[in-house]
Order: structure tokens, then sequence, then C-alpha cells
């Protein structure tokens, strides 16, 4: 995607000056009114698709196009079947997180019937887990193992469709194929990425992989 290698023009300006989070996304701070009518679409609303979401994995992606470019992601999983799954990608776990990406995983068995051209857009999870970079919060490893043991076996297609980590306060220009860590010089994720993302939830990838 070349158009992902640059740098989008100026982007829009913050909100408000009390919009605390108006140095990320541009736009006014939501009114009461606005509250009153999220709360009542959503008692009224079934939201059946988000409500299937089942998982949250917090774990690393790079740039395809740019390996040292490598930023923390948190997937919100949605199992559709044993062989399927698909992830709404966010760039943090916190009430405010940006939506920046979606990730579409298949078992082994699906990836290898797909055509040769198909397969270069995925990549393996294996590493990934097994290393211990995968990992999902607050879940006891006796409950987490057995999923991870499957996702281990599965591929993954991966679109950035928000490029955050170079300043983007909107999602700009087009997606960016994204891939997993790998046991390559350009595919290891950096030390201190990963101890920052150990230290906020309080656990060693050491002692996991």
């Amino acid at each position: 995607m070349a158009s992902s290698d640059q740098r989008p023009t100026a982007n829009p300006v913050q909100g408000g000056s009390d919009d605390s989070l108006g140095s990320l996304t541009p736009g006014k701070p939501m009114t009461l009114g606005q509250h009153v009518l999220d709360k009542g679409a959503e008692m009224m609303q079934s939201l059946k698709p988000v409500s299937q979401i089942s998982q949250h994995a917090c774990t690393f992606a790079l740039y395809s196009h740019d390996p040292t470019r490598q930023i923390e992601t948190h997937h919100y999983v949605h199992r559709l079947n044993q062989d399927f799954l698909q992830c709404a990608v966010y760039d943090s776990d916190g009430s405010h997180g940006r939506l920046i990406g979606v990730e579409y995983i298949v078992s082994d068995r699906i990836f290898e019937a797909l055509p040769p051209e198909e397969q270069k857009l995925w990549h393996s999870h294996a590493y990934e887990i097994k290393s211990g970079l995968w990992v999902n919060p607050r879940i006891p490893e006796m409950i987490g193992k057995p999923e991870l043991e499957n996702l281990a076996k599965t591929y993954g297609k991966f679109w950035c469709t928000w490029q955050v980590d170079r300043g983007d306060r909107l999602p700009m220009g087009a997606p960016a194929l994204m891939v997993s860590p790998q046991p390559v010089n350009l595919g290891h994720v950096k030390p201190e990425v990963v101890a920052r993302r150990d230290a906020m939830y309080n656990i060693s990838t050491e002692a996991i992989s």
C-alpha cells in the first residue's frame, strides 16, 4: 500500500480546550442530550454482533511495509465457528480506545485451501503465541491455555485503518497490511515495547514463553 508509507497532510484541529481527548481525536465533547440518546438506544437495541465478543487479547503488530514500526494492539474477538474468528482491533483497552483496524483469523485448514496469492496477505500466529506475546489479560493460565494452543495453529489477515503511532488523529490514507511478530531480526518486537505492556498488566512475557 504505497500511500500508507507517506505522512498524510495536516490533520484537523482538535475540538476544544475542555476536551480531554482533543489532542487525540478532533471533535467537541459529547453533550448530555447525546449521552441520553446513546443510553436509550443501547437499552432498546440488541447490538447482537457486538455482544458476541467473548475475548480480549493484547499483542503486537508490525507494518508489513516497515517492520520497524511496531504497535501494541487490543483485539476484541468474536468466534464465528471453530475455524474462523473476527477481531475489532483497538489501540488500548480503555473506554476511549480507538478502533484502528480489523483482523480475520482462520484455522490452518482454511489457510492451506486459499490461493497462493491470497496466502501472501496472511501471517502465522505460531511464534506470536509460543513466545508469550499474545496474552489474554486477567485470564488464569489454566483457562486460557487451550485457546492459545488452538490459536497457535491459525493465520491472520490484519488491516490497520488508523495509524495512530505516527500521530494521525483521524483515519488517514489507505489501510496498511499488518503482520505479527516473527523469529527473524526485523520481526522481533522491541524489548521496551513489550516491557511497557507487561508493566501495565503486571505480567512477564518471558515467563509465559
